[in-house]
């Protein structure tokens, strides 16, 4: 009888089986019926601004020109094309006094949870999500997240910012309006540090960004899906997730701060190819997405900003949970075959 296969991570000391013997197809995961979130006033859509916080950013369009502003004094701009504002609940908060103190002590174990958590709608349109906006549209939610990002990395009390998505009920968004999610914090999580750890150590052993490397082999391999000009999306070696893929810059750049306009457009380009594929081929699947990035210059060198992408189609269990070891039911090679397809039928 032939053997599922253990896969290890390119960065990660995370083993990931691959459960070939399970036989899934990608198409196997399509629903027919999707849950709903609550139906009733959304507070994203024009005309509710009043039920937000103020906005800290909004885009408006003015003359064919984009206009850049934030609520003050109790105003709500009408409008928009793009809207961030803090949370209504948030994870994290600023300190509220100069004399707050900060910084997470060495080997302490309490801390109070400074940062901020930002809500970033994508649209005015209530559906118009990533699978379905137009390139335009995109666009204005990539460079506000620039916009965002710039803004929070200058805190004091800022050590990483989390630009993320939640879609659908099942992935986490109780809203279904097309939005995002930005949370600043005081420490750079887990994940991202024992990724900066690895590939600090690869660029001291090699010389050379081990990112790189991944990109140019993967980009040959059955687990390459797209590409354009400036960025490159394939399902990872050890894909934790049914049917997950990341995207990459081809250039070289530890933080997406330093991205040109022309591939501001590029990243907008194959988000749009992407998710149009993902949800054609999956009847709009509940996914989460995140970037990797880092805000410290020293990691210049050796660290690669990217998007990792994790569609919603398992359920992780007690072995899951007890291990830290994933089970996926679809390997990368037939994620990515599937996708690219979707592509180009």
């Amino acid at each position: 009888m032939p053997h599922n296969e253990l896969r290890k991570d390119y960065l990660l000391d995370r083993w990931v089986v691959i459960a070939t013997e399970r036989g899934r197809r990608p198409t196997d995961f399509a629903k027919k019926e999707k849950p709903q979130a609550k139906v009733g006033v959304c507070p994203f859509c024009p005309g509710n601004e009043h039920l937000t916080p103020p906005a800290v950013l909004a885009y408006i369009e003015a003359g064919g020109k984009i206009e850049k502003v934030k609520d003050e004094d109790g105003f709500r701009h009408k409008g928009w094309v793009i809207r961030c504002f803090p949370n209504l609940y948030p994870a994290f908060t600023p300190p509220q006094e100069k004399a707050d103190k900060w910084e997470i002590a060495e080997g302490g174990d309490l801390a109070p949870a400074f940062g901020h958590h930002e809500v970033l709608v994508e649209s005015p349109n209530h559906d118009e999500h990533p699978s379905d906006a137009s390139i335009p549209q995109l666009l204005h939610v990539v460079n506000a997240y620039l916009d965002r990002l710039v803004e929070l990395a200058s805190k004091p009390y800022v050590r990483y910012v989390s630009i993320f998505r939640n879609h659908g009920l099942e992935a986490g968004a109780s809203l279904s309006h097309a939005h995002s999610q930005i949370i600043a914090t005081p420490f750079v999580p887990k994940i991202v540090e024992e990724e900066l750890q690895a590939s600090e150590r690869f660029w001291l052993e090699k010389g050379e960004c081990i990112f790189c490397n991944i990109i140019k082999r993967e980009r040959e391999s059955p687990r390459f899906i797209t590409e354009n000009q400036d960025f490159v999306a394939f399902a990872p070696w050890a894909s934790a997730n049914p049917m997950e893929f990341w995207i990459f810059p081809k250039r070289h750049m530890h933080t997406p701060l330093e991205i040109t306009e022309n591939e501001k457009l590029n990243l907008a380009k194959i988000l749009k190819t992407c998710f149009s594929a993902l949800k054609s081929l999956l009847n709009d699947p509940p996914y989460n997405y995140g970037f990797h990035l880092s805000l410290d210059e020293k990691t210049r060198q050796y660290y690669h900003w990217h998007l990792e992408v994790y569609p919603k189609l398992a359920i992780w269990a007690g072995f899951e949970k007890s291990t830290g070891i994933y089970i996926n039911t679809v390997s990368p090679e037939n994620a990515a075959e599937s996708l690219r397809k979707a592509i180009s039928p």
